[in-house]
């Protein structure tokens, strides 16, 4: 969910592959073109043209499709001149002040600062384009030419083979970027990123457009997949061959953590504070576990009641199951009048594809350039190397998988970009904050819980497990990054507070150290939780929940802290 700007020094290429043909022009977005004569409106749009410009992947994931096939300038000077181009931008949007605007174009020029600011955080202050392989992981998926149907898939096929090219040239400076010695699991989620794509490129993109009847774009498949597949192999090899040598965990530091939470999300909080305020959420999550067990399973041990729970699993698999589990939540939604969905889109569900499954569910949502084209869930399979227990504990029980539809679609991320395709400002349109939007989605979950989803212990426990999953990351961030936690530390911590099986807890510790932001699932919740409280304190309560709902996610998807003093004008109380 986190979008980065990259640098700006890419020039556009055509597509003049043999046998292929530039993309159509994309379609404007709804409200494109609107206050033309605005000072400020005029700079909007320069900074979405930069930022096309300089991260061409993430113009194409909006939908904008005459970037097709183009991936950013990641050479070091590239980097640089991106760097000092986001300064430059963010003294020209401070230097429209408040005289010069009105409500509304304050809160877009608060909004675009803060987005330029998580950029330079990521790229300047934590220095990942360098240290950490997981940086380029958004700029290198090929989901959108393989998998979303923005186009006849000949023309997509002619935009892979151009990304695939791209691939090749950005290799050399992805591999002269990244610097060791590095953290082993740095290291491995590197390894295993690289190589994915690179069999992917051999294998499935040949599947997935097998349906082109041209032999001549069918054998440049094949060629520009394997020197694509190739490059992306000597960086994975690379990494691997250096695990022996690895670093150990690579913190952030407080200082730097701090400047994370305030340079990404807004939030100015010691950080004791905000360690106080995960302990004090996971203790309350857990105490409900007890309370649910001691009814789903009288006299068994927290183990043994989440194990049952485990245990009940559909033999059709949880791709088949989710797609049922949809169907109950939107109807869920609808009945009790929770929320407005604005439109009639679906979301499918698939299993994940290989080259991406370092988490078990995620959905890939088409931005709002893209016009009737459908979201899809995937949802991952274990891992084929893993112990076979250790894979059939990897895949959740229904209950568990039912707060994993929740988050991933209704009420969670696919009703909020439903949302954000529709708002009223272009950058909250582009601009999703990753804890918005996880906030949004794991604040979904107990929120559908307290309105009564299913309401049996069962389904508590399967509500429970995942929030305290999400409260275990949060201290484990803390841990790792300020407190000199070992990995297994934290591994240790989810196994025993969050009830993880060992390779979900391998695998969320390894997360911790190359995506310290990922406390932002708990931290969202928390904030939205809290100015739900106090929004709807005058307003009737829960009666008011609807409301409150659709307010916040009218905004798009910036720092919650905004969202609060624009939701609570004058309000100066605590986030937490």
């Amino acid at each position: 969910m986190k979008l980065r700007l990259a640098p700006l020094s890419l020039l556009l290429l055509p597509l003049v592959l043999g046998g292929c043909e530039s993309p159509a022009d994309p379609r404007p977005m709804e409200g494109a073109g609107a206050h033309v004569g605005s000072q400020w409106s005029a700079f909007v749009d320069e900074f979405l043209d930069e930022t096309f410009r300089a991260n061409p992947a993430f113009a194409v994931n909006q939908g904008r499709h005459e970037f097709d096939g183009q991936l950013p300038d990641w050479s070091r000077a590239g980097i640089a001149a991106q760097i000092a181009k986001l300064h430059t931008l963010r003294e020209r949007a401070q230097a429209f002040g408040k005289g010069a605007l009105d409500d509304a174009q304050r809160f877009e020029r608060d909004y675009l600062v803060a987005r330029i600011d998580n950029d330079l955080y990521w790229m300047e202050v934590a220095g990942q384009p360098f240290h950490n392989p997981a940086w380029y992981t958004d700029g290198l998926n090929p989901s959108v030419y393989v998998v979303r149907p923005y186009a006849p898939a000949k023309v997509r096929l002619c935009a892979f083979l151009a990304y695939a090219k791209s691939v090749v040239r950005a290799a050399p400076q992805i591999r002269a970027n990244l610097e060791l010695p590095m953290p082993a699991t740095y290291l491995h989620y590197g390894s295993e990123l690289f190589a994915g794509l690179a069999d992917f490129y051999r294998k499935d993109v040949r599947v997935a457009f097998a349906e082109v009847k041209d032999d001549a774009l069918q054998q440049q498949l094949v060629d520009e997949g394997e020197r694509a597949a190739q490059a992306l192999s000597g960086i994975a090899d690379w990494l691997a061959h250096a695990q022996p040598s690895a670093a150990s965990v690579d913190p952030l530091g407080p200082e730097r953590y701090a400047q994370m939470l305030s340079m990404t999300e807004r939030v100015e909080l010691p950080l004791a504070d905000l360690e106080a305020a995960g302990r004090a959420d996971l203790a309350r999550n857990t105490a409900a576990l007890h309370e649910a067990c001691a009814k789903y399973a009288p006299g068994a041990s927290i183990e043994e009641c989440i194990a049952r729970m485990a245990a009940k699993k559909t033999p059709e698999g949880p791709v088949a199951l989710a797609r049922e589990q949809l169907v109950e939540l939107r109807k869920f939604v609808v009945e009790h009048d929770l929320v407005t969905i604005p439109g009639t889109e679906e979301a499918q569900v698939a299993e994940a594809p290989a080259f991406n499954r370092q988490n078990f569910a995620y959905i890939e949502i088409p931005g709002p350039y893209e016009k009737g084209l459908p979201s899809v869930y995937y949802i991952a399979p274990p891992d084929p190397a893993w112990p076979t227990a250790e894979q059939e504990a990897y895949v959740p029980g229904e209950a568990d998988l039912l707060f994993t539809s929740v988050h991933e679609v209704w009420p969670g991320h696919f009703l909020q970009f439903l949302h954000a395709n529709r708002c009223s400002s272009k950058l909250g349109r582009l601009f999703i904050g990753y804890a918005y939007a996880e906030g949004w989605a794991h604040y979904s979950e107990e929120m559908m819980w307290e309105k009564g989803l299913r309401g049996d212990p069962e389904a508590h426990i399967g509500q429970l497990v995942n929030a305290l999953l999400r409260d275990v990351r949060f201290l484990s961030s803390i841990g790792l990054h300020t407190q000199g936690w070992t990995v297994e530390q934290s591994e240790k911590m989810f196994r025993e507070e969050a009830y993880q099986d060992a390779g979900n807890a391998r695998q969320q510790a390894a997360r911790g150290t190359y995506d310290p932001g990922y406390l932002n699932y708990t931290l969202g919740k928390l904030m939205i939780r809290k100015l739900r409280a106090d929004w709807c304190a005058n307003r009737g309560g829960e009666k008011a929940w609807k409301q409150f709902h659709d307010e916040f996610l009218s905004f798009g998807g910036p720092p919650i802290p905004l969202v609060r003093h624009a939701m609570l004008p004058g309000d100066r109380g605590p986030v937490l």
